[in-house]
């Protein structure tokens, strides 16, 4: 007989207030604290369950026992994921909008994104040994923004780049914020939807060429269940969905340079230009770093699990950072060991930066190996085609602030490119 009573619960009338206090840590924290890898408590004025670890997320991703539509807060709606966007979508129409997604992501798109992003890297390495110090978070975004409008085919004029470079990192730097932060995220996503609406119009129209099957194009011309083509609205909203993922590597590829700052030993091991060690260093980074910290669902159906009673419409957290961190799981998580994925069987629920499951079917990131391809471009101009100095600085980061970025965004001087 399930035994729902016995889920540990957290005491509170409402405990948003310790969620934003405690960032990344505020599942795993409870998980010590009441020895059990679930549960319940009330986050938004609603009862809640948290879930970490590898179990959990097998029965998270089960499209049978949750949904997602409805699920996120508005403040997340209006700057991170947008309005009608595919992480807000279940059943056959996130199927549908997921393989417009999918379609992106062939062999030779992610070839062509390569070369466009080695391009951009090679262009900033040669900015960058002009300046006296740069400040390598916000250049990187600036790679990261120019590779992805060209890759997507849409048109972006050189003086607009730094703008929009904030612009799309406004999107996720606020995605958890409150007060004017929430609002420079919100008054982006305005900004950058609209120009994306009148691009789209401007395609159907015939006024403007995009190169086939590039995002923009693709998008444009995209019709829903009802073979009806998508507002443009909607298809900005996935085109930026192309877009801000792709400026967020910027945090990925910020790690990938304080990981080398911290471990020099590993910076002569990548210089052997061994592609496995390579994979598997950028795999570290993306489990040993933070960068999402939990997925968001409600209970589709009354179900039970290990006994414990999941009721209709109940709000659930997955903890993505604790369940890459589980130590019932990964040995020392808090060793940086890339290592320890040379005999990694590849699983799609117990390494899950940025989420879980099913490219397909599921919510799992459309862009994973978007990310994974970019950082292995941009790692290897990191160790073998450029020299820099690191300054004194506080390159400490939080494990509190949503997103987590170094405090001092990481400042760099003596750029040379190594010949």
């Amino acid at each position: 007989m399930p035994h729902e009573s016995n889920m540990p619960k957290e005491d509170g009338i409402d405990n948003s207030l310790s969620l934003m206090r405690e960032g990344y840590m505020y599942i795993s924290n409870r998980r010590h604290s009441f020895n059990s890898n679930i549960f319940k408590t009330r986050l938004l004025g609603k009862e809640a369950i948290c879930m970490v670890g590898k179990d959990a997320a097998e029965v998270f991703y089960d499209n049978e026992k949750f949904i997602r539509h409805n699920v996120a807060p508005n403040r997340a709606i209006q700057t991170l994921f947008g309005k009608n966007s595919v992480q807000t979508l279940d059943g056959e129409e996130l199927q549908h909008r997921k393989a417009m997604l999918m379609s992106m992501m062939t062999s030779d798109k992610l070839e062509k994104l390569m070369t466009i992003a080695h391009k951009q890297w090679e262009l900033a390495l040669d900015k960058w040994s002009q300046m006296e110090q740069v400040v390598f978070y916000e250049e990187v975004q600036q790679i990261m923004c120019r590779t992805a409008y060209e890759w997507a085919g849409v048109p972006v004029e050189a003086d607009k780049v730094e703008k929009l470079a904030k612009d799309l990192g406004a999107l996720y730097e606020s995605a958890g914020a409150a007060g004017p932060n929430h609002w420079l995220g919100r008054n982006a996503r305005n900004r950058i939807e609209k120009s994306l609406e009148k691009l789209i119009v401007s395609v159907r129209n015939d006024e403007l060429h995009p190169p086939e099957h590039s995002a923009l194009h693709t998008f444009s011309w995209h019709r829903d269940l009802n073979g009806k083509l998508l507002e443009p609205a909607a298809a900005a909203v996935e085109v930026i969905n192309i877009l801000r993922p792709i400026v967020a590597i910027s945090i990925y590829i910020s790690f990938m340079a304080l990981a080398l700052h911290h471990f020099p030993n590993e910076k002569e091991k990548l210089k052997t230009n061994d592609e496995q060690y390579a994979h598997m260093f950028i795999q570290e980074i993306r489990r040993f770093y933070p960068f999402f910290p939990f997925a968001m669902a409600k209970v589709k159906e009354d179900f039970v699990w290990n006994d414990y009673t999941f009721e209709k419409g109940t709000f659930t957290l997955l903890d993505l950072y604790g369940t890459n961190q589980d130590p019932d799981f990964w040995e020392n998580p808090s060793e940086f060991k890339p290592e320890r994925f040379i005999n990694w069987e590849e699983n799609p629920f117990n390494f899950i930066p940025q989420g879980g499951g099913d490219y397909y079917i599921g919510h799992r990131c459309a862009g994973e190996w978007v990310t994974i391809n970019i950082m292995k471009v941009s790692l290897d101009f990191l160790v073998n085609k450029m020299d820099y100095d690191v300054p004194e600085q506080d390159l400490s980061f939080s494990l509190v602030s949503m997103p987590s970025i170094p405090k001092s965004k990481i400042m760099i001087e003596n750029v040379k490119r190594n010949v």
